[in-house]
């Protein structure tokens, strides 16, 4: 049993990212014009969305799914920790 930081770290990117394209979404469009009309706020938050994602799908893959018998493990020994 090791410590896996994947399931924290993706949920903070993720909430981050949600928490941007919120903010994205309901922000006044005139603070945008310094950056040519991007909503900078809007393009990271899809960016923190997707890093969290990839964080915790295989962190909460590894935690909550079966390990099917053998595809671990090829030997049949246990891993040495």
């Amino acid at each position: 049993m090791g410590l896996d930081i994947r399931l924290p770290i993706g949920m903070i990117f993720a909430i981050f990212g949600i928490m941007l394209i919120v903010f994205g979404v309901f922000s006044n469009p005139a603070l945008y014009a310094q950056s040519l009309g991007i909503n900078i706020n809007l393009v990271w938050g899809f960016v923190l969305l997707v890093f969290g994602a990839v964080m915790l799908f295989p962190g909460a893959r590894s935690v909550f799914g079966p390990r099917p018998a053998g595809a671990a493990n090829p030997q049949g020994r246990e891993p040495r920790h």
